[in-house]
C-alpha cells in the first residue's frame, strides 16, 4: 500500500493491488499443495512409533512447522483483507464520525496486511538451496586496530538485537574479549525461518566513522569489520573430514569483558590442516559439546569453500575475496561529523543511527538488498 497521510483513508484500488500481490505469493507457495502436505505431515506425526526415530521425527516436525507457518500466514492475510474491505464498505455507507472510524480501521488493517504481504513476498524471493534454513554468522575486525575490535563488538550487539526482533534463536559459539577494548571475533548460530536467506544480505565489509573513544585528541577514526554468513547444513549433506586432517586444542574459556565462562579448560579450537580453517567454540560447558559445535561449523565452511571453488572455476560467479578495509565496504555507519547509515549497494539510508545500532532495526536494509538483488525495486 502506498504511504498515506494521517488523514487519508486506504482506497479500494490499494486493496485490489494488495490482493493481486497476495495471489502471486499463493501461486509461488503452491498453497493448495502445501495445505495437503500439512494434513499429511500431521497424520504422520500422530502415528504410533513416530518418535522411535528421533532424527527423522525432528526433520518431519521442522517441515510441518514451516509449511503450517506459510499456510497460516496466507490465511491471516486473507482475513485481514476481507476485514479491510468490510470496514471500507461501512465507511462508504455511513457518514460523520462513524465513517471516519471505519475508514481508520480499514487503513490500519491495510497497513498490517502490507507488512504481511511484504514478508511473504520476501520469502518467495529466496530460491537458494539453504535460504529457508539456519545460518552461522562470523564477525571479524578489519583495518582500524583496537577500534576495529570495538566495532566488531558493536556489530555483534546489533545482530543480537535484530535476531531478537525477528524472534530467532541465537547460540553464541565464540565471542572472546579483546585485550583492551571490544572482542577478537564473534561466531553465532541463528535458528529461524529464512534466517540464512535474510542474513546473507549482511555478508561483506562494514565501515564505521566516528570520534575515536580511545584517542585523547578526539580525532575522527574510520574502522572496518567483516561479516561472513554461511548456512547450517542439513543432516542429509555429509562432509567427510579425515581425523588426521584436524588438530584439536583446548583452552580456558572467557567471554566479553574478560569474565570466565567456567573454571575448566572446556573451550575448543579445531584447525583444519589442509585448508588452514580455524574454528573455535566456548559456549558449551563441556569439551565434547564444544567440539561437536566446532565440527558442525567447520563442515559448513568446508562446504562453502567447495562451492566457492566451483563458482570461481565458472568465471568467478561470486568474485574474489576482498580485504576488510577501504573501498570494499557494503555499508557505512557514520556517527561524525553527521549521522547516517547507508547501504552502498542499494542506496537505502537513514539518519537514525540509534535505530539501527542500538535497536537492531535492519529490515529496511536487508529487505532493500533483496529487492535490489532480485530486481524487485519499487
Amino acid at each position: 500500500m502506498a504511504e498515506n497521510a494521517e488523514n487519508q483513508v486506504v482506497t479500494a484500488d490499494e486493496l485490489d493491488a494488495l490482493e493481486a500481490r497476495l495471489a502471486e505469493v499463493e501461486t509461488y507457495l503452491h498453497l493448495d499443495e502445501k495445505r495437503g502436505r500439512v494434513t499429511e505431515l500431521e497424520r504422520e506425526s500422530a502415528a504410533p512409533g513416530f518418535w522411535d526415530d528421533a532424527e527423522a521425527a525432528r526433520r518431519t516436525m521442522a517441515e510441518l512447522s514451516s509449511a503450517r507457518s506459510d499456510v497460516e500466514a496466507v490465511d491471516r492475510a486473507r482475513e485481514e483483507l476481507a476485514d479491510a474491505r468490510t470496514a471500507l464498505e461501512f465507511a462508504a455507507e455511513t457518514d460523520g464520525e462513524e465513517a471516519a472510524e471505519f475508514g481508520a480501521e480499514a487503513t490500519e488493517l491495510a497497513r498490517g496486511l502490507t507488512k504481511t504481504v511484504d514478508e511473504l513476498e520476501l520469502s518467495s524471493w529466496f530460491t537458494g538451496e539453504f535460504d529457508h534454513g539456519d545460518a552461522i554468522v562470523t564477525i571479524k575486525p578489519g583495518q582500524g586496530g583496537l577500534e576495529a575490535q570495538d566495532w566488531t563488538f558493536m556489530l555483534f550487539k546489533m545482530y543480537m538485537r535484530y535476531c531478537a526482533r525477528r524472534g530467532w534463536k541465537v547460540t553464541v559459539n565464540d565471542c572472546p574479549a579483546a585485550e583492551v577494548i571490544g572482542i577478537d571475533r564473534a561466531t553465532f548460530t541463528v535458528e529461524g525461518k529464512d534466517a540464512f536467506g535474510m542474513l546473507r544480505a549482511e555478508a561483506g565489509v562494514h565501515r564505521l566513522v566516528r570520534i575515536s573513544p580511545t584517542d585523547a585528541k578526539k580525532r575522527r577514526q574510520t574502522t572496518f569489520a567483516g561479516v561472513e554468513v554461511i548456512p547450517v547444513l542439513p543432516d542429509d549433506i555429509d562432509i567427510e573430514i579425515a581425523p588426521d586432517d584436524i588438530r584439536v586444542d583446548v583452552y580456558h574459556a572467557s567471554g566479553p569483558g574478560g569474565q570466565g565462562v567456567n573454571t575448566t579448560d572446556s573451550a575448543v579450537r579445531v584447525t583444519h590442516l589442509p585448508t588452514g580453517i580455524v574454528v573455535t567454540c566456548q559456549n558449551e560447558r563441556s569439551q565434547i559439546q564444544n567440539k561437536a559445535a566446532c565440527m558442525a561449523i567447520l563442515k559448513a565452511r568446508l562446504y562453502e569453500l567447495e562451492l566457492q571453488k566451483r563458482e570461481e572455476a565458472l568465471d568467478e560467479i561470486r568474485g574474489p575475496k576482498t580485504e576488510i578495509g577501504f573501498g570494499n565496504q557494503i555499508r557505512s555507519y557514520v556517527l561524525y561529523p553527521y549521522q547516517m547509515v547507508k547501504d552502498l549497494r542499494t542506496g537505502v539510508e537513514t539518519g537514525n543511527v540509534d535505530d539501527v545500532l542500538e535497536e537492531g532495526n535492519l529490515d529496511p536494509f536487508i529487505i532493500g538488498y533483496h529487492r535490489w538483488a532480485t530486481g524487485n525495486v519499487e
